[in-house]
């Protein structure tokens, strides 16, 4: 057990890094079954989009067939009435309708044949999108099994973590403890930073190993003289210098 306020912070700090990293892996375990739970949605939505556009190419198809059944019999019963015209007028007069129904079928004949040929190529999409979705609940599958393995071997991880923080943060004072933990918390585990030296005596210079940011010679005057808290003027890190880590116990 640490001896002293900054060697037992320490310790805490080689923890709280453990258990920081540890949840990063659980959460990263559960965002590659969740997305692949969403892209197989999303394989759903796209396949059920292709079967309603399937079905109302189908539907027009069909409604057109069903004109160009109708319009043929028109142009039957037209051509019959033609054999029997009295008149050139009455003549020339069916036989415009006629010719104006023949060339509404040819349209209808088209958009029909356009529609079946649209319905073809929805078929192979389905098709498509029905094997990859396949594909993809098998990959479900096995990601959830192996993500579940995983899960219950980082969580009974994180479980002994949790008790080996407990033991090492009853070695600290409870005003540092919280002090700590507020860090910590904005962090991401991170509460302590190191003191980087830069040049060679006697005109060295410091920086905060957490932000980067020049840090007065009195923090670094103080810690090698007291055992006390002395915290980061810019982000408010709590500060130790490399030798305190030599020695220490293993986490």
């Amino acid at each position: 057990m640490a001896t002293t306020l900054l060697g037992a912070l320490l310790q805490l700090q080689s923890v709280e890094r453990q258990i920081a990293h540890v949840r990063r892996r659980l959460e990263t375990r559960k965002r590659a079954v969740t997305a692949q739970e969403r892209k197989i949605g999303e394989l759903r939505e796209q396949l059920e989009a292709q079967e309603q556009q399937s079905l109302d190419k189908r539907k027009l198809a069909d409604g057109a067939e069903l004109d160009l059944k109708v319009k043929e019999e028109q142009v039957s019963k037209l051509r019959t009435a033609l054999n029997t015209a009295k008149t050139n007028k009455e003549y020339s007069s069916l036989l415009t309708q006629i010719n104006t129904i023949k060339a509404d079928n040819a349209k209808l004949e088209e958009t029909t044949l356009r529609e079946m040929q649209d319905v073809d190529a929805l078929k192979e999409e389905i098709a498509r999108t029905r094997s990859l979705i396949e594909s993809e609940d098998k990959r479900l599958a096995e990601v959830n099994r192996n993500s579940a393995e995983e899960i219950a071997r980082l969580e009974a991880m994180l479980e002994g973590l949790v008790a080996k923080r407990a033991e090492a943060a009853g070695s600290v004072p409870d005003e540092f403890l919280s002090i700590f933990e507020r860090i910590a918390e904005n962090y991401d585990g991170e509460a302590m930073a190191v003191i980087e030296v830069h040049g060679k005596e006697p005109r060295q210079q410091y920086t905060c190993g957490g932000c980067y940011m020049s840090l007065n010679a009195e923090h670094v005057n103080a810690l090698n003289s007291r055992d006390e808290m002395r915290r980061c003027d810019n982000c408010g890190r709590i500060l130790y210098l490399e030798r305190m880590v030599e020695g220490l116990p293993a986490t």
